[in-house]
This record gives C-alpha cells, structure tokens and sequence, in this order.
C-alpha cells in the first residue's frame, strides 16, 4: 500500500530545540546524566536513521526515549535498592535538581509522568502516548505520585 510521504521536518532543527528536554527528562527518570545523555543521543541515531518515515519527530523522541529509560530503570531497580546516591551535575539548573530530589521516592513511572505533565506541560493522552500507556494511567500515576508526596510532605511538617 503507498503511503503520502511525511510531511518534511529539519532534523537539526529538531536536534537543537530538544537536545535539552529529552536529556532533562531522562535524567529526571534515570537519576544518570551519562546515561539521559546516552539514551538521548542513541533515539536522535535511531531518529536520523528513519527520518523519511517519522511524520512527528517531537513525539516519537519522547516515546522512544520514554521506552530506553523504563528498560533502563527495570534493569536497574535492584542496584538503586541498595545504593542512592545521584550525581548533582553542576550544568543542569538548579530547579532540575531539585525535582529529581523531591521525585526520588517516587517510581521511575510517576516521576516520568509528573516531569512530562508539570515540567514539560503535557497533556494526559501526551504522556499517555509517550509511556505507552492509556490516559487513565497517566491519571493514576500522577494522583498516586501526589499522593505519596503530599504524605511525605505532611511527615516532615
């Protein structure tokens, strides 16, 4: 079946305008700036290869990388078990930072979910179609996030 080519996009135009928020979110999931900065370049590689059939570049970037950090972080969860301890790199701002912290009791999904909703200002079916999930779990990974912060927030009061 023939397909109308996509319509036609600026790979390095892209690359330039989300470099830093995909490496920001997969930081922010990963707790690993070499590894959000592996992960990130690894999906625009992929992206380059396959730039004649992604019509929508943004959204495919964030899903493919939504699914390198969540196969990542499922790699990793019994190694963060034992050891929590984040590097602070000194070149992302200081706001990020502070959101992986508050974040860090949190599983990578509801972190991902809070990032792409609050940081990035997404839509429910966005962050839906980024996780590969359906927009009611978005909205249960986000009001259960919540949830688990306000208690550790009314803990430390």
């Amino acid at each position: 079946m023939w397909r109308a080519p996509p319509e036609q996009w600026d790979f390095d135009d892209v690359y330039r305008r989300q470099w830093g928020p995909l490496v920001r979110f997969a930081y922010v999931t990963t707790e690993s700036l070499a590894h959000a900065e592996e992960v990130v370049q690894d999906v625009f590689v992929q992206l380059y290869r396959h730039r004649n059939r992604v019509e929508r570049p943004e959204a495919w970037l964030r899903h493919a990388v939504a699914n390198r950090v969540t196969s990542w972080v499922r790699r990793r969860q019994v190694e963060r078990r034992h050891r929590h301890q984040p590097a602070t790199p000194a070149h992302l701002p200081p706001v990020t930072l502070e959101f992986v912290a508050m974040l860090a009791p949190l599983s990578a999904r509801q972190r991902a979910a809070l990032f792409l909703r609050y940081h990035e200002d997404l839509s429910e079916q966005e962050i839906a179609t980024v996780l590969g999930c359906r927009p009611g779990t978005v909205k249960s990974l986000i009001n259960r996030a919540l949830a688990r912060l306000r208690e550790r927030l009314d803990q430390n009061a």
